[in-house]
C-alpha cells in the first residue's frame, strides 16, 4: 500500500499575459512547509529572478550558493539583499523549485532551498528571511524584461508524514 501523499497543490498560476511578476496570497497557515515550482520563460535574459514574502522588499535576506555548468563552478554569498535570488541567467528559460521550510511559525527566521536549471547551468542555494512574520504571500519577479504568457507556476503546501 503506498504511503499518503505529503504535497497539496494550493494554487497554480499560468501567465495569460506577459507580467514583470506573479504573487501567490492569502497562503493557508495549515501546512509544515511550502513548494513553489515554475517552469519560466523570459522575454530578455534577466539578471536574477527571486521571491520576496509578505511584499517585503528590504534588505532582510540572505543567501549562499553553488552553481556549475560542467566546465567550471563558483560560489558566492550576499547577506543584504532584497529578495532570495538566483543569481545570472545565460538563458531566458528556466525551472525553478523553491522549498521553504517552516513558513507559518511565527517564531522564526525563514529558511529556503532553491534549486534551478537553464541550459547546462544549474544552481543550488540556501536563503533566509530575516523576519519572524508567517508568509501568507509569495511574489516572484524579475529584474529586466518580462515573464512571457505561458509560464506556470504552482504553490504546494507540505504536511508533515
Amino acid at each position: 500500500m503506498p504511503l499518503p501523499s505529503t504535497m497539496t497543490p494550493i494554487a497554480t498560476n499560468t501567465l495569460v499575459s506577459n507580467s514583470a511578476n506573479l504573487t501567490f496570497s492569502n497562503i493557508p497557515q495549515t501546512y509544515t512547509d511550502l513548494v513553489l515550482v515554475g517552469v519560466a520563460k523570459f522575454s530578455a535574459n534577466p539578471s536574477y529572478s527571486g521571491i520576496i514574502f509578505n511584499g517585503d522588499s528590504g534588505t532582510n535576506y540572505s543567501s549562499t550558493f553553488v552553481r556549475g555548468n560542467g566546465t567550471s563552478a563558483s560560489s558566492g554569498r550576499n547577506t543584504t539583499a532584497g529578495q532570495i535570488s538566483s543569481g545570472s541567467y545565460s538563458a531566458n528559460f528556466i525551472i525553478d523549485n523553491f522549498n521553504i521550510q517552516n513558513y507559518s511559525n511565527a517564531t522564526t527566521y525563514k529558511t529556503v532551498l532553491y534549486r534551478t536549471s537553464q541550459d547546462n547551468d544549474v544552481l543550488a542555494r540556501v536563503g533566509l528571511w530575516r523576519n519572524t512574520a508567517a508568509i501568507t504571500s509569495i511574489t516572484y519577479q524579475i529584474d529586466t524584461g518580462n515573464i512571457l504568457a505561458g509560464s506556470s507556476f504552482t504553490l504546494y503546501g507540505v504536511k508533515a508524514a
